[in-house]
Formats: structure tokens, sequence, C-alpha cells
């Protein structure tokens, strides 16, 4: 067999664990059991390059309708970059998704990339990272109006849906519901006014979605949600909040809370930006799937 003998094709359910573990070797710390959610997502949207049957490049291509589409998992082994097998399969997945708006959470040294293949900026999402405890929750509560709750599923499906291009329930369902995570709404007179899930990942926990309708709701739901992993593990907690930085509140909270950055991404689309409340965003669910 040659060197030419690249296989692209959809991966098998099982194999989405190999662009998790890649992932987690580039740095990104995805969720121990985000792959569910993902193949929920689009069965057909995880695709796989095969040098001589062997695994040397992932991408996912989301294919949420025939209107938008997300991109991300974008990776080629190490010993195989600069060779062109990277953009072989960008080619598969951009065919996949053609006809879509399709969006993307961009790294730093790939932005020019994406630029040439027609996506345009966005804003930028910055990751933020702090070590908490119980005591420092305690120090740092805020009163906010509502009462933090259990999620109730068919409020939480109508909350959700502004926030993305495109209904995804199945995906927002299992992602809630995946067996490292929490989720948690604040309801205010019967109205759902904020919602977070929380997930384990390689490192920490990341919280993600997380919205509400203003910056003391915001924090409630953070500490509620790190509240609920710091009473299981009695130590501090890792975690993560990746922020849309023209949500000055949302990068004020994480700051505030004496988080750091630590990653950032350029959120990119091919066409024109959705109309989302950016404004009520205080973290996203996923730098992979949108």
């Amino acid at each position: 067999m040659g060197k030419d003998e690249f296989v692209i094709r959809a991966m098998k359910d099982d194999e989405i664990d190999i662009a998790i573990a890649w992932a987690a070797q580039e740095g990104w710390n995805p969720g121990n059991c985000d792959a569910k959610s993902y193949v929920i997502a689009d069965p057909q949207g995880f695709l796989i390059g095969l040098l001589n049957n062997e695994p040397i490049a992932v991408i996912s291509a989301i294919k949420y309708d025939d209107s938008f589409g997300f991109i991300g998992f974008y990776i080629v082994k190490p010993e195989y970059r600069g060779q062109g097998f990277g953009y072989r399969i960008w080619q598969a997945a951009m065919a996949y998704l053609s006809g879509c708006n399709i969006g993307l959470d961009g790294v730093v040294e790939q932005q020019g990339n994406y630029r040439k293949s027609g996506f345009e900026l966005a804003y930028r999402n910055i990751r933020y990272q702090g070590t908490f405890t119980s005591e420092l929750l305690a120090d740092k509560a805020v009163t906010f109006d509502g009462t933090v709750c259990d999620v109730d599923e068919h409020q939480i499906q109508a909350y959700e849906k502004p926030f993305f291009p495109v209904c995804r329930d199945d995906f927002n369902h299992q992602w809630r519901v995946q067996p490292n995570a929490d989720a948690l709404s604040i309801v205010n007179q019967r109205t759902t006014t904020g919602y977070g899930v929380i997930r384990a990942c390689e490192e920490g926990y990341k919280i993600g979605p997380l919205y509400a309708e203003n910056l003391d709701t915001a924090k409630a739901l953070i500490d509620a949600l790190l509240g609920k992993v710091t009473a299981a593990t009695n130590e501090p907690v890792i975690a993560f909040l990746d922020t849309p930085e023209p949500n000055q509140d949302a990068v004020w909270l994480a700051e505030s809370l004496g988080m750091t950055k630590v990653f950032e991404t350029a959120r990119m689309y091919t066409a024109d930006e959705p109309d989302l409340p950016i404004a009520q965003t205080f973290g996203v669910a996923s730098f992979e799937i949108g």
C-alpha cells in the first residue's frame, strides 16, 4: 500500500473516542462523557481519515439542519502534519456542510487558514480557569431574584432555543443528563431566568452552557453548580468557563472570581453572524460543536 491510500469516512460510534482522546492530548480538555452527546447531534458528522487503515486525522462537521453546521475536532496526528492530509479531511467536512452557514471556534494559529476558506471573525471566546472551595464560594455569595431549581425539561427546552441558531433539543437533553454532569436552573415567579451545566472533564470541571438574564443570576448559578461539586468532593475544585468576549459582564464575572485566561478561540462564520443573545450568554456549551 502506498502513501496515497488515504480514506475518509464517517466514524463509527466508538471511534469518536479517538477524536476526544486527541483533543485531550492537544490540551483542549474535553468532557469525560461527551461522546454520546456528540453522536446525537449528528451521527454522520464525525469524519476520520485513515492511512493504510491507521487513523491519522479527524474532524467534526455537525449538520444541525440544511441551514447551519459547525466544524470542530480538526486534528491531524503530529507526525502526519504538513503532508496534505488535514486539508483533504477539511475539504470533506466543508463539502458535507455545503449550503450551510458554518460556524467554528478557531484556535489562534489556524485563524488565517479559516479566512482563506471563507470564514469571518464574529468575536473571541476566552477560556478562564480558577480553583474553588466551599469557603470561597460562601465568601463571594450574591443576592439574586429567584430560586435555584433542578431542571424542568419542558421549560428548559423552551428557554434554551434562542441561544442557538437552530433547534438541537436532543443534544441539549443528553448534554445535561450525561452521568458526569449536573444541570440547574433559576426560576423567578415561574419564569426561567438562568440555566447552567457543569461536567467533569479530563482536568477539573467545565461550566457550560451558562445562560442568565443578568450578572447576579449568572453568579448565583456558578455558585450553585460549583457547590454541587465541592460538596461531593470536599476538596478544592478546578473549574473552567468559556466566555464570549462581547459579554463584558461575563468577562468581569470570571475575573472577579479570581479566574485567569488560559486559552482563546475566534468564533467565525461563513455567512452572517447569527442573531443570538450574547449579552445573556455567560458560558458556551462546547468549542467543538457550538
